[in-house]
């Protein structure tokens, strides 16, 4: 079985990417989504938060305070590269572990966000990256979430260009609006059964 990371900046829709994929029946692990349970629920990490950031990181009720987070670091590069090395590693070995108990099935992919940055990529066999225009992400991500297109444009910046992650990918789906997408996504499907016989 091959081990597939599929990545996108912010608006890319690799999120609607993914539930192509899903609907042809491969699994998806979404990193980010699992990172968020398991800085709540593993106590290994959440006391490691704890130490790091302290008390105010959690709610009362024990939920991740993730305006209070957001704010304390993403102002402070050390400090989120720390935060990072506690998340990122628990991610991994999660992932791992969700891939081990994956059966009946070509191929897994894990969605994640920071897949290059984070250097996840290393433990993958191959990646797909969703790429879209600038202006098209930006309005994608200002409707969705209600937000301002300096605010979009400020989590933009704190990723990797979609050029370099483009480039350092093995297959790349052009969600711009003009192509479809599901001959794209059947094609990539096709060659990773393929990959994954000649394995």
């Amino acid at each position: 079985m091959l081990h597939v990371g599929i990545t996108g900046g912010i608006g890319s829709g690799k999120t609607t990417v993914c539930k192509v994929f899903k609907i042809l029946g491969i699994p998806v692990y979404y990193a980010d989504e699992r990172a968020k349970w398991l800085m709540e629920r593993q106590a290994s990490l959440v006391e490691g938060i704890l130490g790091l950031l302290g008390q105010e990181a959690y709610t009362a009720e024990g939920t991740l305070n993730r305006a209070w987070i957001s704010g304390k670091v993403f102002g402070n590069p050390g400090l989120l590269s720390q935060l990072n090395a506690l998340v990122h590693p628990a991610v991994a070995q999660d992932g791992l572990d969700w891939q081990e108990r994956q059966t009946g099935c070509a191929y897994t992919l894990k969605e994640a966000a920071l897949l290059f940055e984070s250097g996840s990529y290393l433990l993958l066999d191959k990646t797909i990256v969703v790429t879209a225009p600038l202006e098209l992400r930006i309005k994608r991500v200002m409707d969705r979430d209600g937000v301002s297109r300096q605010a979009v444009q400020e989590r933009i910046d704190q990723q990797m260009p979609e050029e370099n992650k483009a480039k350092k990918a093995d297959y790349v789906i052009f969600n711009d609006g003009e192509r479809l997408l599901i001959p794209q996504v059947l094609a990539i499907h096709q060659a990773l059964i393929e990959a994954a016989q000649a394995k």
